[in-house]
């Protein structure tokens, strides 16, 4: 049932009367290749996202008012105030849509604070999702990721999810083709965060002294192995220009990559600007098997087994 429209545009469109549930993933980046700084204060970026199977989700409801309430990873941590990625993606919708920015929004979290796992960003995607469907700005996915695009350079992806080219400072999001294939990751979670500003200060740092390792090229290779659903073609591919920094920054990362490796992975890199250590499995059962080993060897503050890609934002 929807809510009768009111001829004084108190609330001209119709909207979701009941609690809209939105499902979102985080992200990995199989490649993150870091240019100069600009002059807008960004790095040029050439990326290859993917969404993968381990999920914050955003519930929304009518309200007099905005409010964030949350459960799970991060509580107690995440500022619920308008500085909160949540609340500035819904502020950002309702201005963008001529319309009152009122709901009652509660975050259940599994996705971990600063991991390199883009959770903020999960979370302001799904806000705009809700909202969108809450209020019945009517939206489509374009329009809701140009509105991301101001609140976030991962945002964008988040709408769409899947596996895709990011270039600009990532904002600016293109759909890989490949064929339909299921990849098999382990993600190893660390104590704490990492603020991914101080990444890419640490990188410029160790770029000036010379100190960092070789950038990354161009995205063809991987992009190409994507296409061949061969693990082991994938796992020659992958690489990030934010690791050597993550591991200045946290040497006992170090440790986690080894002890992946040593457990069978095929491959192992810091996701986005870390701490969080993603591997490579050559299938769902093996994947699971290195999970345990990483588990016993103590490494990491948790273990967990994922697939990719799948959808971004969703309603469920």
């Amino acid at each position: 049932m929807t809510e009768a429209w009111r001829p004084d545009g108190e609330d001209e469109r119709r909207g979701a009367m009941g609690p809209v549930k939105v499902r979102v993933p985080a992200k990995v980046n199989l490649h993150l290749g870091v240019g100069p700084l600009r002059r807008d204060g960004y790095h040029e970026l050439n990326t290859v996202y993917h969404a993968i199977s381990i999920y914050d989700e955003l519930t929304a409801r009518r309200g007099d008012t905005l409010t964030l309430t949350m459960e799970g990873e991060g509580t107690g941590e995440l500022a619920l105030d308008d500085s909160n990625l949540v609340m500035r993606a819904a502020h950002a919708l309702a201005g963008y849509a001529g319309v009152l920015p009122h709901a009652r929004l509660h975050l259940r979290k599994q996705i971990p604070l600063a991991g390199g796992l883009a959770g903020g960003s999960a979370d302001a995607a799904a806000t705009l999702v809700a909202c969108d469907a809450l209020w019945g700005t009517g939206l489509t996915r374009d329009e809701l990721a140009g509105i991301a695009a101001d609140l976030g350079s991962d945002v964008p992806f988040l709408i769409h999810g899947g596996t895709a080219l990011g270039t600009g400072r990532g904002e600016a999001v293109s759909p890989v083709l490949a064929r339909p294939t299921s990849w098999y990751w382990v993600v190893a979670i660390a104590d704490g965060g990492l603020s991914t500003p101080a990444a890419y200060r640490e990188l410029d740092r160790l770029r000036e002294a010379g100190t960092a390792g070789p950038p990354l090229g161009a995205t063809d290779a991987l992009l190409a192995a994507l296409r061949q659903r061969d693990p082991r073609v994938l796992a020659a591919t992958l690489g990030n220009d934010l690791q050597d920094a993550a591991l200045a920054m946290r040497p006992a990362l170090a440790e986690t990559l080894k002890a992946g490796e040593a457990a069978g992975a095929l491959a192992g890199l810091v996701s986005g600007s870390g701490p969080t250590c993603v591997f490579l499995a050559e299938n769902g059962a093996r994947a699971e098997r290195i999970a345990a080993e990483l588990t016993a060897a103590e490494v990491c503050r948790e273990v967990r087994v994922a697939h990719g890609p799948v959808a971004g934002a969703r309603i469920v």
